[in-house]
């Protein structure tokens, strides 16, 4: 079983930075990839980005690539989003999950095997 954290969120004004932190524990960790999503208040979960564990390759949703970087570290087992110039609109539960299957479909929920419970981010205008 594998348990993800995480930590990082808060409230802020908008144009500040905040970096997020999700730590793994449990069994031996290694995943295929891990990634982060975001569910703001009466919308629907959304793919932000994702790491591909092994190689460090990136993905993100075209919103987020300007402003947001997805970064591991494979000693710590810990991913990272740093996200820079934050929006009112970025305002939502920030979750992490961890894809274990080789080739998953890395943007949908479906890819992923576990979630970690959130860390809410609220950006003020």
């Amino acid at each position: 079983q594998v348990q993800l954290v995480e930590s990082g969120g808060g409230l802020v004004q908008a144009g500040a930075s905040l970096r997020l932190s999700c730590a793994a524990s449990g069994r031996t960790f290694s995943p295929y990839a891990m990634g982060w999503f975001r569910q703001a208040p009466g919308k629907e979960r959304e793919f932000v980005a994702a790491i591909a564990w092994s190689n460090g390759n990136t993905y993100y949703r075209d919103t987020a690539k300007a402003r947001f970087t997805i970064s591991r570290d494979s000693a710590k087992d810990t991913m990272y989003l740093q996200m820079n110039s934050l929006k009112p609109e970025d305002a939502a539960i920030y979750y992490c999950a961890a894809a274990m299957v080789p080739g998953a479909l890395l943007g949908s929920e479906s890819g992923y095997d576990y979630w970690g419970q959130g860390t809410q981010v609220t950006v003020s205008s």
